[in-house]
């Protein structure tokens, strides 16, 4: 690696090889983005419940022989076990690849993509080893509105849209038919979004989680990850406004 490519390793994301003959066809019926042909590099996709609520999401990178799915460790073995009921007689294996995740900022070294959610985040690699975390990546995403598996990212709970799935590339509007598609397309296209996830500006000191109430004391949102004076929020935009506030902590939110 350069010096300018500084990669750190990933101990917390498991890489699933997903092989067989039917192994494009079959995911692109199941997630919310397209695989994309060998050599296009990371896609980040999701895939929902049938009603459109989130159940995980990761990166997805076409090797030609197989597809390497880089998702967080904590939710590895439920969605092998998910995509294992969907496969049905499709000629598709799902198996742990045994390669390490590396990810890092400045220019990608050989073997490596950049990451499709946002430029800041810079690349991600596999099995290129890497030294001890270093990076301020809380930071990063808060800067980028980012949403963090299992921290904005609710199995069950959330939906792609309102957590920006639209802006950071996580779903094909174009790509037809997979699972909770129906539910996600009529938020797009026959709805405004009334939530969702916005970076706001914090004052004093509240945990992550901690309900955001305006001037009346009525919920308008939660408050979670936090860096620098700054914070991802789940806000309801028809009610958030200038005096708002996470327990003893100051929240403000530019429209």
């Amino acid at each position: 690696m350069t010096e300018e490519a500084t990669g750190e390793r990933a101990s917390d994301r498991t890489v699933l090889r997903i092989s067989g003959g039917d192994r494009e066809k079959f995911l692109h019926g199941l997630v919310t983005h397209d695989v994309g042909p060998e050599g296009s590099g990371l896609v980040w996709s999701a895939l929902l419940t049938p009603q459109g609520k989130y159940l995980a999401d990761f990166f997805l990178l076409n090797r030609g022989e197989d597809i390497l799915l880089d998702v967080k460790t904590e939710l590895a073995a439920g969605l092998a076990q998910r995509l294992s009921m969907y496969r049905l007689r499709a000629d598709v294996g799902i198996e742990d690849s045994g390669l390490t995740v590396t990810r890092g900022l400045g220019d990608a070294p050989e073997g490596a993509w950049p990451d499709p959610r946002h430029p800041a985040l810079g690349w991600r690699g596999y099995g290129l080893g890497g030294g001890e975390p270093a990076i301020d990546w809380d930071a990063i995403r808060v800067a980028a509105c980012v949403p963090e598996t299992g921290v904005e990212l609710v199995p069950n709970d959330s939906f792609i849209l309102e957590m920006g799935f639209d802006r950071l590339h996580g779903v094909d509007h174009r790509k037809g038919c997979y699972v909770g598609q129906e539910v996600t397309a009529r938020m797009k296209h026959k709805t405004e979004l009334r939530k969702g996830l916005v970076t706001v500006t914090v004052t004093g000191r509240a945990d992550p989680g901690t309900p955001i109430e305006d001037a009346e004391g009525r919920t308008v949102g939660t408050l979670f990850t936090q860096a620098g004076g700054m914070a991802i929020a789940y806000l309801r935009f028809d009610r958030a406004g200038d005096e708002m506030r996470a327990g003893e902590a100051r929240i403000g939110w530019q429209p």
